[in-house]
């Protein structure tokens, strides 16, 4: 008799607990942002992820009167500014811009990295893909890929290459590239893009692999020649430039993608509010357009389908890294 008593009784208690729990937890969704939410850029100014960062930054801020902040924590191929936000509290004030490189190459190179991206890191955007784009100073003597490869099986190890950071993936698709035609370059690597740009325009270095929104502009200004795509099929910004399978290198297929995270735990609520709001903007033919004269392709996905193409790349570069033989310590 007296459990008869006490099991509703423990049911009616629980109840207003349980609804509560989930109204606050609303709440909190509905309040947010309620102060300035701070976006984190894991590479210095002008490169591809801080320019689509700021893009997205600026475009969350005028539509919807939001304060986004972006925040650039270079070094180490993206990977300091990733565990940082990886290490933030997970109350949504804290957002990263990042990609295939430092999400999913990384973990693979760097043997004492503070964070792992699946378990750490939450999907909750994704905002663009791009090819990588392997160009040159625009009265440099290399006038096609081929003349490169030629001149790399002549004197190997002479010809240079710069990228933004060891254990990118754009590092990684110069070390491909030289496996695929059998060539020895040498890789210079680079505090982010910008400085490699600025060495391969002042002939420092004779190449530079590089995401097309980061060489993008300097293409379009005469400075840089393009001399192949590394995608398995064109850019729609470089129409006439041709893939690396194109040039006889079956099967060569290399891009990048950029989105949004935020720390592990972060509410469901703040994350379907994100996720909603930038493909919004995804949505909008001003975004595309933006994204586009950048060098990159607009993609909207969920954050389902975001997380599920982070588990997918994290396993598939795996054995990537590992048969290049790569590694940093």
């Amino acid at each position: 008799m007296i459990r008869q008593l006490i099991r509703p009784l423990a049911l009616a208690l629980a109840l207003p607990l349980a609804f509560g729990a989930a109204s606050t937890a609303q709440a909190q969704a509905q309040a947010w942002p309620a102060k300035p939410v701070r976006m984190i850029v894991p590479f210095p100014p002008g490169g591809g992820t801080d320019i689509l960062a700021r893009l997205v930054a600026q475009k969350l801020t005028e539509t919807n009167h939001w304060t986004v902040v972006p925040d650039n924590r270079a070094g180490a191929g993206g990977t300091i500014g990733i565990a940082e936000a990886a290490r933030a509290a997970p109350t949504g004030y804290d957002i990263v811009m990042g990609q295939k490189d430092n999400m999913v190459v990384a973990p693979w190179l760097y043997k004492n990295l503070s964070y792992e991206p699946t378990r750490d890191l939450a999907a909750v955007a994704h905002v663009a893909f791009t090819p990588v784009v392997i160009v040159t100073q625009a009265n440099s003597r290399y006038k096609t890929l081929d003349d490169v490869v030629k001149a790399a099986r002549a004197a190997p190890d002479t010809i240079t290459y710069g990228s933004p950071g060891n254990g990118t993936t754009i590092h990684l698709a110069g070390e491909i590239f030289n496996g695929a035609a059998k060539i020895k370059m040498r890789h210079v690597p680079y505090k982010g893009s910008n400085a490699a740009m600025m060495d391969v325009l002042a002939g420092n270095v004779d190449l530079m692999v590089s995401s097309v929104p980061s060489a993008m502009a300097q293409i379009k200004a005469g400075k840089l020649r393009p001399l192949a795509v590394t995608s398995a099929k064109r850019s729609s910004s470089l129409p006439d430039t041709p893939t690396v399978a194109e040039l006889g290198y079956k099967g060569f297929d290399v891009s990048t993608w950029y989105g949004l995270f935020v720390p592990a735990k972060t509410p469901k609520e703040v994350i379907a509010t994100l996720n909603a709001e930038v493909n919004k903007l995804l949505a909008t033919p001003e975004m595309q357009a933006a994204i586009i004269a950048q060098g990159a392709e607009p993609q909207s996905m969920t954050p389902e389908q975001f997380g599920a193409l982070l588990k997918t790349d994290y396993e598939k570069w795996k054995g990537i890294v590992q048969a290049s033989g790569a590694t940093i310590e």
